[in-house]
């Protein structure tokens, strides 16, 4: 292993040894965001790594307006409760957001905080949740975290709602210890039983909390080794105080944003947990992850595997293609990512966990689906063609060589080994002297041969990989 803690924080710098390069651009777009097309590939080349991260960090134009006409969707979906709509509400935000970075660290802390509506049974509460996460996604954690503890799908979920004077619920206070801020090995059980007796009394009412003292166990509790009548907000802030608190976080953030192979040892993830901890700012741990030397390092590219949700809105986002959202949420619960409805407590797993042969075969199929999708150019085209090969014109792109070039470039930048470029080269060149039926006119035959050579991009081992 390469990686050099001392240096591993500070900004990545171009050199002859390490030069920023298109992959490198692609490889900042899939962590930072859900995948780039053509126009930003090239674009963020031009721009730099330093840049091209404050680009990222501020999103682009419109977003005041794309918050404005989702808001008005998300309200009709919490009247009607419909949990399936509520998928397909925030996959639509994922793929058409002008600031795809707030919205991907908005998808970390689902899983984090992970809560299903399952057991909710409230679209209204997991929108909500949603909204919470939204808006401390880049925030400070010390604000987030009793936000998040307080948020009525979370107390329903863990069963707060269920603590009473005499009657403690040790389920919140047990996953806040071991899941939410500390990570195990940091609390005891005592700190659990003592900690759910400061819970008691947290209620929903009207839809949202409600402290009820009545229900208050108001007497002395030992907390990670503190004494006092705690209460719920106590806790939180208790944890907060623990040293294992910025590093449990900083370790989560380091395996989503760079990677899931790198140890992330103490003497790399300290040094950016203690900064982390002062002042608990997410906003600038991630913006540090995303400019720093190991975020651009061999050992971190191509480290993680693409969960569902990756895999398929870089496959859209790379075709240029604005379509529908109800098939792409039904598509991601078969692969096993249905946002709003995490397995359990712990969320998903990740990693080798996606995939295994009845995965990949689902990923394939709908990589497929996708490139036989049909859309018109423009508004009032007689004819719709398949997305590939709209792409493949508008970029100029029509020859068999150009094609392979294209696909290979757009969506993996070209890292590929020799043989597997030559190999799609001799299909595309194939494809287009094999006999078609007689029936077929030249534009389906380059419409064939178009959506093959992508889907065959997209089926490569390397893009499962981010």
């Amino acid at each position: 292993m390469a990686i050099n803690p001392q240096t591993a924080w500070a900004p990545y710098k171009p050199s002859d040894q390490n030069p920023w390069t298109l992959a490198k651009v692609g490889h900042l777009y899939r962590r930072a965001a859900f995948g780039a097309d053509a126009g930003e590939l090239e674009a963020g080349l031009k721009l730099g790594p330093q840049m091209l991260v404050d680009k990222i960090l501020k999103g682009g134009p419109g977003l005041d307006d794309f918050e404005k006409e989702t808001l008005r969707w998300g309200q009709t979906i919490r009247k009607v409760n419909n949990a399936q709509q509520a998928s397909e509400w925030w996959l639509y935000r994922m793929l058409y957001t002008p600031h795809p970075l707030r919205e991907k660290i908005t998808l970390f802390w689902h899983n984090h905080f992970a809560t299903s509506n399952a057991k909710v049974l409230n679209v209204g509460h997991m929108m909500g949740q949603y909204d919470t996460m939204y808006r401390f996604a880049l925030g400070k954690f010390n604000d987030f975290l009793p936000a998040m503890s307080k948020d009525p799908a979370m107390m329903i979920w863990l069963d707060t709602v269920q603590s009473k004077k005499g009657m403690p619920n040790e389920n919140y206070a047990r996953e806040l210890m071991e899941l939410f801020a500390l990570g195990i090995g940091h609390y005891g059980e005592a700190d659990v039983r003592e900690a759910a007796r400061a819970f008691t009394g947290w209620e929903i009412k009207d839809g949202k909390f409600f402290d009820n003292a009545a229900q208050f166990d108001n007497t002395e509790k030992t907390i990670l080794a503190k004494k006092g009548n705690w209460k719920g907000d106590d806790v939180v802030r208790l944890c907060l105080e623990q040293k294992a608190c910025p590093r449990f976080i900083t370790r989560k953030l380091f395996r989503y944003l760079v990677s899931e192979t790198i140890d992330p040892t103490p003497e790399l993830i300290d040094p950016l947990a203690e900064k982390f901890g002062k002042d608990y700012d997410i906003g600038k741990l991630v913006e540090t992850m995303l400019r720093s030397n190991i975020l651009f390092s061999k050992e971190a590219y191509r480290s993680r595997i693409k969960g569902p949700v990756d895999y398929v809105l870089g496959i859209v986002h790379g075709l240029e293609a604005r379509i529908g959202v109800t098939n792409l949420a039904r598509s991601l619960e078969t692969l096993g990512q249905n946002v709003f409805n995490p397995p359990n407590v712990k969320g998903w797993d990740g990693g080798q966990t996606w995939l295994n042969g009845q995965t990949l075969l689902t990923r394939q199929n709908l990589a497929l689906t996708l490139c036989e999708t049909r859309k018109k150019e423009k508004e009032g085209d007689r004819d719709s063609a398949p997305l590939p090969i709209l792409l493949a014109n508008r970029h100029d792109k029509t020859s068999d060589t150009d094609l392979v070039n294209f696909f290979l470039g757009l969506f993996l930048q070209n890292d590929v080994v020799p043989e597997t470029k030559k190999k799609l080269a001799d299909y595309a060149a194939q494809a287009a002297k094999q006999d078609y039926p007689a029936f077929w006119s030249d534009q389906r035959k380059a419409e064939h041969r178009t959506t093959s050579v992508c889907h065959l991009v997209l089926s490569l081992p390397e893009f499962q990989l981010d």
